[in-house]
């Protein structure tokens, strides 16, 4: 699990610092490499070889949102149901985040990395 600290303008124009959570679970890791013919890290090694932006876009979007949730206080759930993740995605955070990966290649390896890392 990781957690990114973002530093964002809302919709109203205020200025935020907020903390999100990200994680996949072993089973999700797994789902996720098979859902790619190759598997994931082929697809993704592959799309940085080529110059693909577009299957990077669409990756970095899947891991950002599949990946996303909420703690629960007791730290014994960690909720990603399809409400919060539709919240999250109309956030002006994530955009922030989106872009941070998107345009930053040690970002976005890090993330990766640490969204996967159990």
């Amino acid at each position: 699990m990781i957690k990114k600290t973002v530093k964002y303008v809302d919709f109203n124009g205020n200025e935020n610092n907020e903390t999100f959570y990200f994680n996949l679970t072993k089973a999700e890791l797994t789902m996720l490499e098979l859902s790619y013919k190759g598997g994931l890290s082929s697809y993704i090694e592959e799309a940085v070889k080529s110059g693909d932006n577009a299957k990077l876009v669409e990756v970095f979007n899947k891991l950002i949102l599949e990946s996303y949730g909420v703690k629960s206080e007791d730290g014994k759930r960690f909720v990603k149901n399809s409400e919060i993740k539709e919240e999250f995605k109309n956030s002006a955070a994530f955009s922030e985040i989106f872009m941070s990966i998107a345009t930053n290649a040690e970002e976005a390896e890090a993330f990766v990395k640490g969204i996967s890392n159990n």
